[in-house]
């Protein structure tokens, strides 16, 4: 049973739609590489599917644990190589805001930093793509 469908709009740009929910996504190739840039590329996709997988793992642990990481940010960063053309690096630097840093513990930030590096996508990318994660706390 498929769970999303993607259809070819023409001019480089897709939509993706999530059937259970209905949702739509739109991608467009980025200007470098023949596109209009007006949406997410399919590698930008990528980095914020890491991103956000990070962060919803962390959301796991953080409730199962008692911590509170309400409003916790990612910014991300895509590094692409030339030749071949693909994502090279994807740098996410995570920020907690100030006042909840100061309630962790350090076993509270060894588990969180260890589910960040175990996330699912994390897992899912090739080993020449490199993942640095910058935690702010």
């Amino acid at each position: 049973m498929s769970q999303m469908t993607t259809t070819y709009l023409g001019e480089l740009r897709t939509e993706g739609k999530h059937l259970k929910s209905g949702n739509t996504l739109v991608t467009d190739a980025p200007i470098d590489n023949n596109g209009k840039g007006e949406a997410y590329s399919p590698t930008d996709l990528v980095c914020a599917a890491l991103s956000s997988c990070i962060l919803t793992t962390m959301g796991i642990v953080a409730n199962r644990d008692g911590i509170d990481m309400k409003g916790m940010t990612a910014e991300v960063t895509k590094i692409m190589a030339v030749s071949p053309r693909r994502i090279a690096e994807i740098v996410v630097n995570m920020k907690l805001p100030e006042e909840k840093v100061n309630r962790l513990s350090e076993k509270n930030k060894q588990v969180l930093k260890h589910s960040a590096h175990t996330c699912p996508v994390a897992l899912s990318l090739h080993p020449d793509t490199k993942q640095t994660l910058l935690f702010n706390f």
